[in-house]
């Protein structure tokens, strides 16, 4: 039923309970940067490494990403597309997105109908993901025209969470945004664990493990990092560590 990679994925939470992915940004890391974050995060226990982000970046500069990353990490590199032009024939899978509280449907399915095509193309594996910004919503809240879910309704988010179980989503993704003060309260994954049966992954703005280690109590299955990676990626290792211990 599953793919490779999303069968890998769901052995490594059956495993661990939590695991963490890395999320790199082709804007801001060039290939030989990109690739030695990633094998720097691999050996601190990332169990994926996440490859895109939320502005438009040149789709041959996301497959060299890629490519280079490959070449220093074994753990999966799965495309973290914000359009279309995100998807590239390299890469081990993608996470196949629709930002569901957006305001504009070109981001609920117009762009998902686009990249379709390439990703059947590229034969690359697609992992159904319904995508929830919340708070401050960051740069993805800005371009992809987002009602972001306010932090003290977490009701809202079950709501939707719930809705892309039924529509066959496997995944979901709360997202708090890029660089933002706040992060997902515990809250609102606590209470989407409670309802959604799928994987649950968390992130945006988790600076440490104490952050990590309270949303994998709450029932995060993989928690992200991204703009720490950048910032500080010794970091990166504590809220590893405290996510999966």
């Amino acid at each position: 039923m599953y793919g490779e990679v999303e069968s890998r994925i769901r052995r490594d939470i059956e495993r661990h309970g939590t695991i963490c992915f890395g999320l790199i940004d082709p804007e801001n890391n060039p290939p030989e940067i990109a690739s030695g974050l990633a094998a720097k995060i691999e050996e601190y226990g990332v169990r994926g490494i996440l490859v895109g982000g939320s502005t438009a970046a040149d789709q041959f500069e996301i497959d060299k990403v890629v490519r280079a990353i490959k070449s220093r990490v074994e753990i999966p590199v799965i495309l973290f597309p914000g359009n279309a032009s995100g998807v590239v024939p390299s890469a081990d899978a993608v996470l196949f997105i629709s930002l569901l509280n957006s305001e504009d449907p070109y981001f609920i399915t117009g762009a998902q109908a686009l990249g379709s095509l390439l990703v059947n193309k590229y034969g690359i594996e697609a992992i159904p993901v319904g995508y929830l910004v919340v708070g401050e919503g960051g740069a993805i809240g800005f371009v992809g025209k987002v009602r972001p879910i306010p932090l003290y309704k977490p009701e809202l988010a079950v709501m939707y969470s719930l809705a892309a179980w039924y529509m066959g989503m496997r995944f979901v993704y709360l997202e708090a945004g890029s660089g933002v003060a706040s992060h997902v309260p515990p809250e609102f994954v606590r209470k989407v664990r409670a309802s959604y049966k799928g994987v649950l992954m968390v992130g945006g703005g988790i600076r440490d493990g104490a952050t990590a280690k309270e949303l994998a109590k709450a029932g995060a299955d993989i928690i992200v990092v991204g703009t720490l990676i950048e910032k500080d990626v010794e970091k990166v290792r504590e809220v590893v560590e405290e996510a999966m211990g």
